[in-house]
């Protein structure tokens, strides 16, 4: 459902490797993302899993990364240990002039099951701007 899909674009003052890097490079994620990232590799096929505390429940995040294409898109299936449905994230990249674009797609969020406020098109976009628009912004700045 097209409803069902989330997009958050930023645009970044920095080159599309510095943001590459600051996306894909595990070290770089922990700074900006979820601190608790075991490990992660932009490679197809690579999957990692951490726990997070959402505060009423905690959610085993399952990622498994479906594509990849260097400097460019890294694209994540992201499920929840114990939760029936499939999301997917997409991280795409494009450099204008020294700046670099990112648009942030998430698609499948009407597939999990049951419901919970955590899973709610409201909550992810909240979280998408938190993450993309606040924390890597100021990271990257």
């Amino acid at each position: 459902m097209e409803e069902d899909v989330i997009i958050c674009q930023e645009e970044f003052n920095c080159s599309t490797k510095k943001l590459w890097q600051a996306i894909t490079k595990v070290e770089e994620m922990r700074q900006w993302f979820f601190d608790n990232i075991p490990a992660f590799k932009a490679e197809l096929g690579f999957e990692t899993s951490f726990m997070v505390d959402a505060g009423e429940r905690k959610f085993m995040h399952v990622w498994k990364i479906v594509d990849v294409k260097e400097e460019e898109l890294i694209k994540y299936q992201w499920t929840y240990d114990g939760f029936d449905g499939v999301g997917y994230v997409t991280f795409e990249l494009n450099e204008m002039a020294g700046r670099t674009r990112l648009i942030l797609t998430n698609e499948g969020l009407e597939t999990f099951r049951p419901k919970v406020p955590e899973f709610t098109r409201e909550n992810c976009e909240n979280g998408w701007r938190y993450f993309i628009k606040e924390r890597l912004k100021s990271y990257i700045a």
